[in-house]
Protein backbone atom coordinates (compact mmCIF):
# COMPACT_ATOMS: atom_id res chain seq x y z
CA UNK A 1 0.00 0.00 0.00
CA UNK A 2 1.12 3.42 -1.05
CA UNK A 3 3.00 5.71 1.93
CA UNK A 4 1.48 9.00 2.25
CA UNK A 5 2.42 12.48 3.25
CA UNK A 6 0.09 15.45 3.74
CA UNK A 7 2.38 18.59 4.21
CA UNK A 8 1.60 22.09 5.36
CA UNK A 9 -0.72 21.09 8.16
CA UNK A 10 -1.80 24.06 10.37
CA UNK A 11 -4.73 22.97 12.42
CA UNK A 12 -6.26 20.02 14.37
CA UNK A 13 -8.73 19.73 11.89
CA UNK A 14 -6.38 19.23 8.77
CA UNK A 15 -4.45 16.56 11.39
CA UNK A 16 -7.43 14.69 11.83
CA UNK A 17 -8.96 14.52 8.36
CA UNK A 18 -5.25 13.12 7.13
CA UNK A 19 -4.88 10.67 10.18
CA UNK A 20 -8.30 8.95 10.21
CA UNK A 21 -8.25 8.75 6.38
CA UNK A 22 -4.73 6.47 7.06
CA UNK A 23 -1.84 8.70 6.19
CA UNK A 24 1.44 8.03 7.05
CA UNK A 25 3.01 11.27 7.75
CA UNK A 26 2.28 14.91 8.47
CA UNK A 27 4.43 17.69 7.41
CA UNK A 28 5.03 20.93 9.56
CA UNK A 29 6.44 23.84 7.43
CA UNK A 30 9.08 25.66 9.93
CA UNK A 31 9.80 28.32 7.52
CA UNK A 32 8.22 31.55 8.54
CA UNK A 33 7.98 33.29 4.63
CA UNK A 34 5.69 30.31 3.94
CA UNK A 35 2.11 30.64 4.02
CA UNK A 36 1.93 27.60 5.26
CA UNK A 37 4.53 28.42 7.81
CA UNK A 38 3.65 27.18 12.02
CA UNK A 39 5.90 27.47 14.73
CA UNK A 40 7.76 25.06 16.47
CA UNK A 41 5.44 25.33 19.35
CA UNK A 42 2.29 25.21 16.90
CA UNK A 43 3.99 21.99 15.46
CA UNK A 44 4.61 20.17 19.03
CA UNK A 45 1.33 20.68 19.89
CA UNK A 46 -0.42 19.91 16.84
CA UNK A 47 1.93 16.91 17.08
CA UNK A 48 1.31 15.67 20.47
CA UNK A 49 -0.36 12.29 20.34
CA UNK A 50 -0.25 11.95 16.62
CA UNK A 51 0.02 8.59 15.08
CA UNK A 52 0.91 9.73 11.80
CA UNK A 53 4.74 10.10 11.51
CA UNK A 54 5.55 13.81 12.01
CA UNK A 55 7.72 15.85 9.25
CA UNK A 56 9.78 19.18 9.67
CA UNK A 57 10.53 21.11 6.60
CA UNK A 58 13.12 23.50 6.75
CA UNK A 59 15.36 25.45 4.75
CA UNK A 60 19.35 26.77 5.56
CA UNK A 61 19.17 25.85 8.81
CA UNK A 62 22.02 23.77 10.95
CA UNK A 63 22.42 20.25 11.75
CA UNK A 64 22.37 20.58 15.02
CA UNK A 65 19.35 23.15 15.30
CA UNK A 66 17.41 21.45 13.02
CA UNK A 67 17.95 17.97 15.48
CA UNK A 68 16.84 20.02 18.35
CA UNK A 69 13.66 21.05 17.07
CA UNK A 70 12.94 17.75 15.78
CA UNK A 71 13.38 16.44 19.66
CA UNK A 72 11.28 19.43 20.89
CA UNK A 73 8.42 18.51 18.60
CA UNK A 74 8.34 14.67 18.57
CA UNK A 75 9.44 14.63 14.68
CA UNK A 76 10.54 11.46 13.49
CA UNK A 77 11.55 12.82 10.10
CA UNK A 78 13.10 15.76 8.46
CA UNK A 79 12.58 16.90 4.82
CA UNK A 80 15.62 19.83 4.74
CA UNK A 81 16.33 22.45 2.24
CA UNK A 82 18.47 24.55 1.00
CA UNK A 83 22.53 25.07 2.43
CA UNK A 84 22.57 22.70 4.75
CA UNK A 85 20.30 20.10 3.21
CA UNK A 86 22.83 17.43 2.82
CA UNK A 87 24.47 17.71 6.37
CA UNK A 88 21.14 17.82 8.18
CA UNK A 89 20.35 14.83 6.12
CA UNK A 90 22.91 12.63 7.27
CA UNK A 91 23.03 13.66 10.74
CA UNK A 92 19.41 13.11 10.87
CA UNK A 93 19.83 9.84 9.28
CA UNK A 94 22.67 8.98 11.54
CA UNK A 95 19.93 9.62 14.71
CA UNK A 96 17.95 7.62 13.26
CA UNK A 97 14.75 9.57 11.53
CA UNK A 98 13.11 9.62 8.60
CA UNK A 99 14.63 11.47 5.32
CA UNK A 100 12.84 12.26 2.72
CA UNK A 101 15.49 14.09 0.66
CA UNK A 102 14.02 16.43 -2.01
CA UNK A 103 15.36 16.34 -5.75
CA UNK A 104 14.48 18.65 -8.17
CA UNK A 105 12.99 16.79 -11.42
CA UNK A 106 13.51 19.21 -14.97
CA UNK A 107 14.25 15.55 -17.18
CA UNK A 108 15.62 11.78 -16.71
CA UNK A 109 16.74 12.07 -13.19
CA UNK A 110 19.04 8.58 -11.10
CA UNK A 111 19.08 9.05 -7.33
CA UNK A 112 22.32 7.45 -7.13
CA UNK A 113 23.77 10.62 -5.38
CA UNK A 114 21.43 10.37 -2.66
CA UNK A 115 22.29 7.81 0.08
CA UNK A 116 20.95 5.22 0.54
CA UNK A 117 19.58 5.81 4.43
CA UNK A 118 17.52 9.01 2.75
CA UNK A 119 14.73 8.64 0.91
CA UNK A 120 14.43 10.33 -2.33
CA UNK A 121 11.97 13.45 -2.61
CA UNK A 122 11.16 13.93 -6.19
CA UNK A 123 9.34 17.33 -7.00
CA UNK A 124 8.98 19.34 -10.07
CA UNK A 125 12.28 21.87 -11.17
CA UNK A 126 9.49 24.60 -10.19
CA UNK A 127 8.95 23.66 -6.98
CA UNK A 128 12.40 24.73 -5.83
CA UNK A 129 12.78 27.89 -7.73
CA UNK A 130 10.26 30.70 -8.81
CA UNK A 131 11.07 34.05 -10.56
CA UNK A 132 14.35 34.19 -8.50
CA UNK A 133 12.48 33.69 -5.45
CA UNK A 134 13.04 30.00 -3.74
CA UNK A 135 9.90 28.50 -2.77
CA UNK A 136 10.89 25.06 -1.94
CA UNK A 137 7.96 22.94 -2.82
CA UNK A 138 3.78 23.30 -2.62
CA UNK A 139 3.72 25.17 -6.23
CA UNK A 140 1.13 22.59 -7.66
CA UNK A 141 3.10 21.52 -10.72
CA UNK A 142 3.22 18.65 -11.97
CA UNK A 143 6.73 17.23 -13.87
CA UNK A 144 6.65 14.38 -16.68
CA UNK A 145 6.64 11.32 -14.61
CA UNK A 146 8.03 9.33 -17.49
CA UNK A 147 11.24 10.73 -15.97
CA UNK A 148 11.04 8.19 -13.07
CA UNK A 149 9.39 5.36 -14.50
CA UNK A 150 12.97 3.92 -14.65
CA UNK A 151 14.13 4.57 -10.80
CA UNK A 152 14.87 1.02 -9.00
CA UNK A 153 15.04 3.07 -6.17
CA UNK A 154 11.88 4.13 -3.75
CA UNK A 155 11.10 7.38 -3.84
CA UNK A 156 8.39 9.42 -2.78
CA UNK A 157 6.46 11.40 -5.40
CA UNK A 158 5.58 15.51 -5.33
CA UNK A 159 4.87 17.93 -7.22
CA UNK A 160 0.96 19.05 -8.16
CA UNK A 161 -0.31 16.09 -6.80
CA UNK A 162 -4.22 16.05 -5.87
CA UNK A 163 -7.45 14.15 -5.07
CA UNK A 164 -8.04 13.81 -8.72
CA UNK A 165 -4.29 12.84 -10.46
CA UNK A 166 -2.66 10.77 -7.48
CA UNK A 167 -4.75 7.20 -8.39
CA UNK A 168 -3.40 7.62 -11.87
CA UNK A 169 0.10 8.38 -10.53
CA UNK A 170 0.77 5.50 -8.35
CA UNK A 171 -0.57 3.21 -11.24
CA UNK A 172 1.85 5.21 -13.85
CA UNK A 173 5.01 4.98 -11.48
CA UNK A 174 5.04 3.38 -8.60
CA UNK A 175 6.75 5.10 -6.27
CA UNK A 176 6.99 3.82 -2.62
CA UNK A 177 5.14 6.93 -1.82
CA UNK A 178 3.14 10.80 -2.65
CA UNK A 179 3.05 13.60 -0.25
CA UNK A 180 0.87 16.70 -1.46
CA UNK A 181 0.26 19.67 0.18
CA UNK A 182 -1.07 22.96 -2.66
CA UNK A 183 -3.29 20.76 -4.13
CA UNK A 184 -5.39 20.23 -0.90
CA UNK A 185 -6.40 23.36 -0.14
CA UNK A 186 -9.30 26.01 -0.18
CA UNK A 187 -6.89 28.91 -0.11
CA UNK A 188 -3.21 29.52 0.28
CA UNK A 189 -2.06 27.70 3.75
CA UNK A 190 -5.83 26.70 4.13
CA UNK A 191 -6.12 23.35 3.93
CA UNK A 192 -9.51 21.68 3.00
CA UNK A 193 -9.91 18.39 5.12
CA UNK A 194 -12.27 16.74 2.48
CA UNK A 195 -9.58 17.28 0.00
CA UNK A 196 -7.15 15.78 1.59
CA UNK A 197 -9.47 12.93 3.03
CA UNK A 198 -9.79 12.15 -0.98
CA UNK A 199 -6.32 12.62 -1.29
CA UNK A 200 -5.12 9.52 1.07
CA UNK A 201 -7.94 7.31 -0.07
CA UNK A 202 -7.20 7.76 -3.62
CA UNK A 203 -3.71 6.78 -3.14
CA UNK A 204 -4.50 4.30 -0.36
CA UNK A 205 -6.53 2.49 -3.05
CA UNK A 206 -4.46 1.64 -5.40
CA UNK A 207 -3.29 -1.85 -5.49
Amino acid sequence: MTWVKVCGLRDARGIEAAVSAGADAVGFVLVPASPRWVSPEQAAGLAAGMSATAVILTVDLPPDEVLGLAVAIGAGGVQPYGHHAAAVAAAAARQGLLVLRPVSIDGPTSFDHIPTDQLPLADSAGAFENGGAAVHGGTGRVFEWSHLRSSERAFVLAGGLGPDNVGRAVAEVRPYGVDASSRLEASPGVKDPELIRRFVRAAKDQP
